[in-house]
């Protein structure tokens, strides 16, 4: 690999250039992590001892290199990660843990997740996301063959209706924030957005000529487009303008640049301190950017807005169970009842499968008038 990277070196190429050969490299020869260095990064498997334990702390960094890897979202490797943590703890509470490391068996595998359901009782798509995190930890870096999972007592997951406000309700919630806050809540309610794609939105991904709101890499990874609200485009350019003063004084204090996804800081350089890439709704302190522990200025929180809405909800007398995914699904099936397509909706939402918009047809049905008899239309 050196030899050939020295080749490419002459060949006066980039940095970041000769850096993704590198990984490319890697990546062929079953190698995970080790990036910005020309050390082999550790196998992706880690191998057991002679008594068939595993080294915990190796296995936890592995894990979170191979995550890293494979370009999993932040939240995601923390929440593998949490969970591989928890499962370690309850092999060293049953005993399980020897000299030489953690027995991690298919057994106790499955043991741990019939736990999860009958002693911890956690719901269904709790146990479900521990399956899936500790699933990866045995096949992808333990290299452990689970096959047949008959023995495992799995949660049931029930078929749960979403809560969804009425249009009267959405009015009074709204009254009860103001500033931007309020402006973010508008924001998700009006095109349908997660909390997550509101707060990593940028300048350029609001498009006033075409009423549109870009979202750039949702849930999967994907793009899509959704509404911009007519109503909100006086708040929005007010806000901007308030949003050009945080940028131009981290100009002149010459604060590190925004955080920007993948290698676009190493492909354009300049672009993290360009307003197009500024966070439309920024941080009104800097911190320590988690990644690279370099101090910018992140966009805001959803805890922040999270905590907004419950407190609206309990001022406007909703007695239903309000947060801040309930705007989407509100969004969601009010489209419907005003009779928009549901493909047209599928779409928006950025479901890749028609069925999981389908879900919203329950709650709009008990929304629209009641339908009239055909004997009352004699």
């Amino acid at each position: 690999m050196d030899a050939y990277l020295g080749q490419l070196r002459r060949e006066n190429l980039k940095e970041w250039q000769l850096d993704q050969a590198r990984q490319a490299i890697m990546a062929w020869r079953g190698w995970s992590g080790g990036r910005n260095t020309g050390e082999p990064a550790p196998a992706p498997r880690i191998v057991a001892a002679a008594d068939g334990s595993f080294d915990p702390g190796k296995t936890l960094a592995v894990l979170e290199n191979t995550l890293r890897f494979r370009h999993y979202s932040l939240r995601t490797l923390d929440t593998y990660l949490d969970w591989a943590r928890r499962y370690l703890e309850y092999l060293k509470s049953t005993n399980q843990i020897t000299p030489s490391g953690a027995l991690v068996t298919v057994s106790s595998f499955q043991n741990y997740i019939s736990h999860l359901a009958t002693r911890m009782r956690v719901s269904a798509n709790t146990q479900n996301q521990a399956f899936c995190a500790l699933l990866f930890l045995l096949r992808e870096i333990l290299g452990l063959e689970v096959g047949v999972l008959e023995n495992t007592v799995r949660a049931k997951r029930g078929e749960h209706l979403p809560t969804v406000l009425s249009v009267e309700e959405v009015r009074r919630l709204f009254d009860q924030i103001t500033g931007t806050p309020r402006l973010m809540a508008e924001l998700i309610y009006g095109g349908g957005l997660r909390v997550s794609e509101c707060c990593n939105l940028r300048v350029k991904d609001i498009d006033f000529g075409m009423n549109q709101v870009m979202v750039r890499s949702g849930k999967g990874f994907k793009d899509r487009t959704t509404l911009l609200p007519e109503r909100l485009k006086p708040a929005l350019e007010a806000h901007l303008k308030r949003a050009r003063g945080l940028y131009d004084q981290d100009r002149q204090a010459y604060v590190a640049g925004v955080a920007m996804p993948n290698a676009l800081e190493r492909k354009l350089p300049s672009a993290s301190t360009e307003w197009a890439w500024f966070w439309l709704f920024p941080s009104r302190t800097l911190a320590v950017d988690p990644e690279t522990h370099v101090v910018r200025r992140w966009h805001a929180t959803d805890s922040s807005i999270q905590r907004m809405i419950g407190e609206a909800a309990k001022k406007a007398n909703i007695t239903k169970r309000v947060t801040v995914h309930c705007l989407r699904h509100s969004f969601a099936t009010h489209l419907l009842v005003s009779g928009v397509d549901i493909r047209e909706v599928q779409a928006l939402l950025g479901h890749s499968n028609v069925e999981t918009t389908m879900i919203y047809l329950h709650v709009a049905r008990g929304l629209r008038a009641p339908p009239r008899s055909p004997l009352d239309q004699l």
